[in-house]
């Protein structure tokens, strides 16, 4: 497993890489804040009242798969080609996207674009928060958008659904990541939606997305990273599958675990919005 390097446009690029790309025409910017509810934000209010200059907004919950039930599932590939075309994104392009968290629901359009086959993608490291700490500025002008193509080739070993992960954790084959609140996770604390289970994945270990931060919303570096999954108790020689809440903060550790080399990852979408949900789908509490 090879670490990724500081700039690494595929994971990872701090705000001074932006803004020396920021007039790159082949540069396309996305704003993919998206909070929970209980945090009182409204991200598209926040976008128009300032963003990254040239970004568009991502809509994590309107670009995702309207048929499911389930909170912003990994949209259909042509409704994701179609919403990247009207956003004038497309081959060719290099792609950084960032939320006004630090790095939080950023991470998810980044797994999302791995799953259509899109690789030239990258978190801002930090943020908007970052971006504008540092002393960049941000703009209320919207963007210059004209139609791009996208071929889009999907790579289905990015993702895993209920049946899989049962099957991983009953089998031991995999390293199962939540990246939940340790609280949650133990089952002590209940969850933000209505109508779930408190507790984990039978066999899952925890680790907790915001421990991969620093206190400046930045992502730790890899050979911190690894520590913090060693520590916890994670067999990196498994491949490995994340999970949360609704298939957000899994990303972050999905990007984590790029940032350290280890390729062989995937995302359980429904994550527990989905396996809480059910009564027959085995629960653990307390610790592993």
């Amino acid at each position: 497993m090879t670490p990724a390097t500081a700039d690494d446009p595929k994971t990872l690029v701090s705000t001074n890489w932006l803004a020396t790309h920021l007039k790159d025409p082949d540069l396309r910017i996305f704003d993919a804040s998206w909070y929970l509810p209980d945090m009182g934000r409204d991200a598209h209010a926040e976008y128009l009242a300032g963003h990254v200059p040239g970004a568009r907004f991502f809509d994590i919950d309107e670009i995702s798969d309207g048929r499911s039930e389930l909170p912003h599932m990994a949209p259909p590939v042509e409704k994701f080609m179609s919403r990247m075309r009207a956003m004038g994104v497309g081959d060719g392009h290099q792609v950084v996207v960032y939320d006004g968290m630090g790095i939080f629901s950023a991470a998810r359009v980044w797994w999302l674009f791995k799953l259509m086959g899109q690789h030239d993608i990258a978190v801002l490291d930090g943020g908007l928060p970052k971006w504008v700490a540092d002393g960049h500025k941000t703009t209320t002008t919207p963007p210059t958008i004209r139609d791009r193509h996208m071929t889009v080739k999907t790579e289905p070993q990015r993702v895993r659904d209920v049946t899989e992960v049962a099957r991983a954790a009953k089998l031991g084959d995999h390293s199962i990541i939540d990246a939940r609140a340790p609280a949650r996770f133990r089952g002590e604390a209940e969850e933000p939606r209505e109508g779930l289970r408190a507790g984990h994945i039978p066999g899952s270990q925890n680790v907790f997305y915001q421990d991969l931060l620093n206190d400046d919303g930045t992502m730790k570096p890899p050979t911190t990273l690894r520590t913090i999954f060693k520590d916890a108790g994670i067999d990196l020689q498994k491949p490995a599958i994340t999970t949360c809440g609704s298939g957000i903060t899994a990303a972050i550790l999905s990007l984590a675990l790029e940032r350290m080399g280890k390729t062989d990852h995937a995302l359980y979408d429904g994550s527990w919005s989905e396996w809480g949900m059910y009564a027959d789908l085995p629960i653990a509490t307390g610790a592993t």
